[in-house]
């Protein structure tokens, strides 16, 4: 018999992926030419030419020890000394190797924090809509998700809620900006508002509370858009990032933390988080991709790419009467559903051969997202479908 933490996980498991799933079905059935799947976040642009090179470059000049072989557990020292440069020539700060720790991607170095920082029964704070799997993530480690309610808006986190919902429990906020899934980026007056009630939260309470940016989008953000980096505005972050979007690299499971030595605690919190890279089995990130990734650190997708997917189904689905934030990152769209009931209403979607997926898994219900990741072709094809839906609904005539 299984454990009964599982029972209940297997029970919940990601409606995301059973969407994924139910894609490749449909196609079975229709074609996939005809089937619609806007369901995954799985980036359809190219990695850039550069990643290519640099997998060749280390598998033809770099010694097999090095490039296949064991390192410390953080990483290897020249690939965080590399990420720690490029930080800081990007973001003006004053970071070294010893503040990162390479990881398997955002979602490895997510729980590699939390098992660093949480007690059973401590609390983490996130603003709906949220990535699901910090449920998942913080249950983990015995701690508790508390989660403010959505500002419907615009989006923005609802810091009045956030306020009075910290405790003498929390023990960190989680934020992800550009959103997933709403697209949008948390201004600098949110994030300055953030840490001054943090900060004075810190001081009330006598506590530590750790902000974890998780920030896999922070290069998919359109119109020159400004992405905030947290520890210039908070003396408590943590930032996880992943490789994930910006090089098209999801399958390579690769990103890093940066546990600046500014943070309360720091000599104990990049110690415990090496050695909980290692006891939760990940031991090292993938030595390959880290060599790789180290010499395109300047190298990014064509975002242009999304950007035209954007604006096509953006102003195609308002121009129909649909309700939606204009995403400022990522490549999702978070729309309103026209009926009360968002699971039906990506029911009646589906008889369209559309696939999106409930709000209701990122924590707000009445919504739905789209990840408009994929060919532009595809979303010229679902188009008459997204129209049918409105007429359906009777929001265009």
């Amino acid at each position: 018999m299984i454990s009964e933490k599982m029972v209940d996980l297997v029970k919940n498991s990601s409606v995301i992926r059973s969407m994924f799933e139910e894609g490749k079905r449909l196609a079975g059935i229709y074609g996939a030419e005809n089937v619609y799947d806007f369901s995954l976040g799985n980036p359809s642009v190219e990695p850039p030419v550069e990643i290519k090179e640099a997998l060749l470059q280390v598998l033809n000049e770099e010694s097999p020890s090095m490039v296949h072989g064991y390192m410390n557990n953080s990483g290897y020292e020249d690939v965080r000394e590399k990420v720690s440069e490029n930080l800081n020539k990007r973001f003006e700060t004053d970071f070294n190797k010893d503040n990162i720790i390479m990881t398997v991607g955002a979602a490895g170095g997510l729980n590699v924090i939390l098992k660093t920082l949480l007690n059973p029964n401590e609390e983490v704070l996130t603003f709906a809509p949220f990535f699901g799997e910090y449920r998942n993530y913080v249950s983990n480690f015995d701690g508790k998700l508390t989660v403010v309610p959505p500002n419907t808006v615009d989006f923005q986190p609802n810091l009045d809620e956030f306020e009075q919902l910290i405790s003498k429990k929390t023990k960190a906020v989680i934020i992800n900006s550009p959103n997933n899934p709403t697209g949008v980026v948390y201004s600098e007056q949110t994030i300055l508002k953030l840490a001054e009630i943090l900060n004075k939260k810190q001081k009330e309470f006598g506590i530590s509370i750790y902000l974890i940016s998780d920030e896999p989008y922070r290069e998919l953000a359109y119109d020159g858009i400004d992405v905030p980096y947290l520890t210039k505005y908070y003396r408590n972050t943590i930032v996880g990032y992943s490789f994930s979007k910006s090089l098209s690299l999801p399958g390579e499971r690769i990103g890093y933390l940066v546990i600046p030595n500014e943070v309360d605690d720091y000599e104990n919190v990049i110690g415990a988080a090496n050695v909980a890279n290692r006891i939760l089995g990940y031991v090292n990130a993938p030595s390959l991709i880290q060599r790789a990734v180290a010499k395109c650190l300047d190298s990014s997708v064509d975002l242009e790419i999304y950007n035209r997917n954007r604006e096509l189904i953006y102003n195609s689905l308002i121009s129909y009467g649909y309700q939606c934030v204009k995403p400022q990152g990522a490549f999702y769209l978070f729309v309103k559903a026209l009926e009360e009931d968002e699971k039906a209403f990506a029911q009646a979607a589906k008889k369209h051969n559309i696939l999106i997926v409930p709000g209701s898994s990122f924590g707000c219900p009445g919504y739905c997202r789209i990840a408009y990741c994929v060919d532009y072709s595809m979303i010229e094809r679902a188009l008459p479908g997204f129209k049918k839906l409105a007429q359906e609904y009777g929001i265009m005539k």
